[in-house]
């Protein structure tokens, strides 16, 4: 009786609608209710997520957790309040009102929140892709939460990246639809060196890496010379590896780096170093062959040069190559009228 007598007791009224003990008491037990069977939902499908490859699967799978967890914590909030017996229309200025100021209070959160779910429904990363932000952060994603995306390194270091960044800034989805990428690694040999004999030992080298793909028509590795330094030639070798290559690029490009210097090295290939060289001019006011005969010396006839046998230019091929073809959503949006 005590109790019934306690629920009655009316605490305010809005508008015509009177708020109660009892009331309050409902409505909390709702909003608990549906929280909890939201975590317990979420808790379930990041279970059975975890237990599936990533792919189209796990990617429905975590936007069916998403939308099912937020969604039952909206709907009880909304269910709380019409068991207070308020009428939601009833209050609609004062919710607007109330809904500005926790808009400008709030913006940040919101704005976070909004972004979270327009790169869970967009799916332009997806859980398990390897991004590079515009400085230089990069990492594996791992969850995309309701303010910020958990990334994890290459150091095992979790990273918090919040949500409007992802959007607003430049980013790099290196592992997207699960393809790999070509990787350019820069390497310099002396001026005067055999560029084919070069390029023989680098692109041999770099097939022997254990993660380099095999060469097919539209992927092939290759080496490029891209330009000239002081006392070098500027190299790249032009290599596919695998997906779980990309995924490491400090230490990829280590391993490139490691075994292009181990084939120069046997080749005989000399690394460049910095070089002067000095030209004499004149000797005591003679120059050419009377500075020769004033030292008792004479002019060595130079050797004919032999014709260089004709080199395989990897930088012209591949700008023959023919374009890719463009991506499905890609290809359905043009053939639309």
């Amino acid at each position: 009786m005590l109790i019934q007598d306690i629920s009655h007791i009316q605490l305010f009224r809005l508008g015509s609608s009177v708020v109660t003990v009892g009331g309050v008491f409902g409505a909390l037990m709702l909003v608990v209710l549906f929280m909890a069977a939201s975590w317990i939902i979420g808790t379930a499908l990041k279970r059975i997520r975890g237990r599936q490859r990533l792919g189209q699967g796990a990617a429905a799978l975590y936007i069916a957790e998403k939308v099912l967890t937020y969604g039952l914590v909206v709907f009880g909030l909304v269910a709380g309040l019409s068991s207070l017996g308020i009428d939601l229309s009833s209050v609609a200025v004062f919710a607007g009102g109330l809904g500005v100021g926790i808009g400008l209070g709030l913006q940040g959160i919101i704005k976070e929140f909004v972004s979270g779910l327009t790169l869970v429904f967009d799916r332009a990363i997806q859980i398990g892709d390897y991004v590079e932000m515009h400085d230089g952060t990069r990492g594996v994603v791992q969850e995309i939460g309701p303010r910020a995306t958990r990334v994890r390194n290459n150091d095992n270091v979790y990273l918090l990246i919040p949500n409007s960044k992802l959007i607003e800034n430049t980013m790099i989805n290196w592992t997207r639809r699960g393809e790999t990428r070509r990787i350019h690694v820069p390497f310099q040999v002396a001026i005067g060196a055999d560029k084919e004999k070069v390029r023989e030992c680098v692109i041999a080298a770099a097939r022997d890496v254990p993660f380099t793909l095999p060469d097919t028509d539209e992927r092939r590795t290759q080496v490029w010379l891209v330009g000239y330094g002081d006392s070098a030639l500027k190299f790249e070798l032009i290599v596919w590896p695998t997906l779980e290559a990309v995924k490491r690029p400090k230490a990829m490009n280590a391993a490139y780096t490691w075994a292009i210097d181990d084939a120069l090295r046997a080749a005989g290939v000399e690394i460049p170093y910095p070089q002067r060289d000095i030209r004499l001019r004149t000797f005591f006011g003679e120059e050419g062959d009377d500075a020769l005969a004033a030292l008792n010396l004479q002019s060595k006839p130079h050797p004919v040069p032999a014709t260089p046998a004709p080199s395989v230019n990897d930088a012209a091929e591949d700008a023959l190559r023919p374009e890719p073809e463009p991506e499905p959503e890609i290809a359905e949006e043009r053939r639309e009228p």
